[in-house]
């Protein structure tokens, strides 16, 4: 699906006056009674992430993802701190424009700590809307664990981060792409071609390097953030790509050890993004961990 073609998919919401494009599989149907799954993107990519899944997705939730401030088709502010607790912020008060009152939450790689803020905040009383649970998938939460690439450690350095991103070219994005895939022949030139289009959108290469202030965020906030898993009483579930060379399965086993609880599903042979490489077994294993989470909420 290109850009343009997801773009037609959704629509713009205007939130603390910024421009946040959002994709609401149940806004035309919002009479239906249908469960809600949010969704909360990784870095550097979009939504569009979840083309492949969304349509089955949909026939069971009314799944709602959105672009985060400064990613694919959503405003990128050249003067913005981008700080995680202003992300959570924004997707807070998204769905609150959008009327929900509970929902899942799925939050892969940067997303999953802008989804931690958030459980910390429900953990305290302080979060407006029912959660009915939380997944992760293959995020550094614990990034004394993650092994950074080389490009995640130059747009992080306050010297070298304007100049990497100003020069950085598709050639190198794709290369970059391609070592985070457990097989990258199995990546598709259009994928590849439509992450770039709406990380360059709206020249966006220019804030990567105060939106990679992230990863220093989560040595910050470790406490708060791990603590918030190691202490909710909130299901929680763990979807990971096995082979993922920044945040491997090893990674996922200690969050699951460490939330009493929680249930964890391993997707072999998959690495950082198995909702592009193996979108079927992606989305059968999120489906799985919804339907025991909400059997639990029945009991």
């Amino acid at each position: 699906m290109t850009p343009n073609e997801w773009k037609a998919l959704g629509v713009y919401h205007q939130i603390n006056g910024k421009q946040i494009f959002t994709i609401d599989t149940g806004a035309k149907d919002a009479h239906e009674d249908k469960p809600v799954l949010v969704i909360l993107h990784g870095h550097p990519t979009s939504s569009h992430d979840y083309y492949y899944a969304l349509p089955e997705l949909a026939k069971r939730y009314r799944v709602i993802v959105h672009d985060h401030l400064g990613f694919g088709l959503s405003d990128k502010p050249k003067n913005y701190s981008y700080a995680l607790q202003e992300q959570a912020d924004y997707a807070l008060l998204l769905w609150q424009r959008l009327g929900l009152t509970s929902a899942h939450v799925f939050a892969h790689d940067y997303g999953t700590s802008i989804a931690t803020e958030i459980l910390a905040r429900w953990n305290m009383g302080l979060f407006p809307l029912g959660l009915r649970s939380m997944t992760l998938c293959n995020g550094s939460v614990h990034i004394e664990l993650a092994r950074l690439r080389i490009m995640q450690k130059l747009l992080r350095s306050k010297l070298t981060g304007p100049l990497v991103a100003r020069l950085s070219t598709q050639r190198v994005f794709n290369r970059n792409m391609r070592k985070i895939w457990y097989d990258a022949k199995t990546i598709k030139t259009s994928d590849l071609d439509a992450m770039w289009t709406l990380l360059t959108h709206n020249d966006g290469k220019m804030v990567l390097p105060t939106i990679a202030q992230y990863l220093r965020d989560r040595v910050r906030f470790w406490n708060r953030w791990v603590g918030a898993l190691q202490q909710t009483s909130l299901s929680l579930g763990f979807l990971w790509g096995t082979e993922d060379p920044i945040t491997n399965g090893n990674v996922a086993k200690v969050h699951h050890k460490e939330a009493p609880g929680s249930r964890l599903v391993l997707l072999e042979k998959l690495g950082h993004y198995p909702m592009i490489e193996s979108p079927e077994r992606w989305t059968q294993g999120l489906l799985e961990l919804l339907d025991e989470f909400e059997a639990v909420a029945k009991k």
